[in-house]
């Protein structure tokens, strides 16, 4: 039974998300002026979207609100703010994602406030309406059953907060891993496959921060677990 329902997103999804939503966004009749990104997520849907829809002002505005992988780790705040004069302009807000959405409520308000925009619309690839605090103008996905989108943007990020989640309560039982043992654990949980290059990379990771000790064992790499 997996434990944290994952999708594993190609670079292909991304596009063709990106190609529909902006199929969207030009039949409603919006031409935005400006796409702001919300950080660090909305980035590369952004910039698709500025390509295909010939959108050439592109700025940013970090909100946190996911910690590790799967995890909110605090309230939805403003990290960096976006302090320009948008009056009289038409602005896309754009994340990948709108899970609770109070990222997104955060980054409209603070822009509606603080940057004084003529209109303001959000647009993202999916939507997980049961959870959701919000609505967004645009999306291509309506998620009905919460699950993690594992975007290739942050792949390496989320597989080693995967992997440290997962031996931290595996490891209460055993303590030395082999990588093939790792990666059949990974999938059980998970229920994906990431590619070894990501899962040596990840434990690269944890064994620099002191997380995992790596040891040659009889002709075998073992992954120890620090207590």
């Amino acid at each position: 039974m997996v434990k944290v329902r994952t999708k594993l997103v190609k670079w292909s999804d991304v596009v063709y998300w990106c190609k529909e939503l902006a199929k969207l966004i030009t039949s409603s009749g919006y031409r935005p002026d400006i796409i702001v990104a919300i950080a660090r997520g909305g980035y590369t849907p952004a910039r698709l979207l500025c390509d295909l829809l010939d959108i050439h002002d592109l700025v940013s505005i970090q909100v946190l609100h996911w910690g590790r992988a799967a995890e909110i780790t605090a309230k939805a705040h403003v990290k960096y703010p976006l302090n320009i004069d948008l009056s009289g302009k038409k602005v896309l807000i754009v994340d990948d994602i709108c899970d609770t959405g109070e990222s997104i409520i955060v980054a409209k308000e603070y822009i509606t406030e603080t940057c004084k925009p003529k209109d303001l619309k959000i647009a993202v690839m999916q939507w997980i309406s049961p959870v959701a605090k919000i609505k967004p103008d645009f999306y291509v996905e309506d998620v009905r059953e919460w699950i993690w989108y594992q975007y290739p943007w942050c792949r390496l990020e989320d597989t080693t907060n995967f992997i440290e989640k997962m031996l931290g309560e595996e490891g209460k039982i055993k303590k030395e891993w082999t990588l093939e043992e790792i990666k059949e654990k990974f999938l059980e949980w998970y229920g994906i496959d990431v590619g070894e290059d990501y899962y040596l990379m990840a434990l690269d990771k944890l064994v620099e921060e002191g997380t995992l000790e790596k040891l040659e064992k009889e002709g075998r790499t073992v992954y120890v677990i620090k207590s």
